[in-house]
């Protein structure tokens, strides 16, 4: 998770919204990195989480990421969620719960949905402080600007 938010903090320097994902291996290597950045590729789908499963499918040479953890500090939304389903990743571990979109214990469950063909494990709240405090500066900075 610490990696997870280093990677936010490189979203927060370049004025994107601080959320930052580490995709690891069942062999706990680093197979990818990102951090948010839809408003510098101008990709609504750029979000951490989907930049770190592109990254670690590329990696793996599959679009299925079976056995792999994602870390990220923020609760996925419903998009990222669906990604994490449809790449098959085992589990999720993320940082501050998200009330007003979050898709893996605040809003929905829909990682865990039984109705879907796959399950994701989740643990949320990890350094979830820490992943908070950058969320808030954020949008202090643009409430000043």
């Amino acid at each position: 998770m610490r990696q997870a938010l280093k990677e936010a903090r490189r979203a927060l320097e370049r004025d994107e919204v601080p959320v930052g994902a580490v995709l690891v291996s069942a062999e706990g290597e680093i197979l990818s990195r990102a951090h948010n950045a839809p408003i510098s590729l101008c990709d609504p789908t750029a979000h951490a989480e989907i930049l770190a499963l592109r990254e670690g499918a590329r990696r793996l040479g599959n679009y299925r990421l079976p056995g792999t953890t994602l870390y990220v500090t923020l609760e996925p939304c419903p998009m990222c969620a669906g990604a994490l389903i449809h790449a098959r990743v085992k589990r999720l571990v993320f940082g501050a719960y998200d009330p007003r979109a979050g898709a893996c214990g605040s809003l929905y469950r829909l990682v865990e949905d039984p109705r879907l063909n796959h399950r994701v494990e989740v643990k949320g709240g990890i350094l979830a402080e820490e992943a908070a405090a950058l969320l808030k500066e954020f949008f202090r900075r643009k409430r000043i600007s």
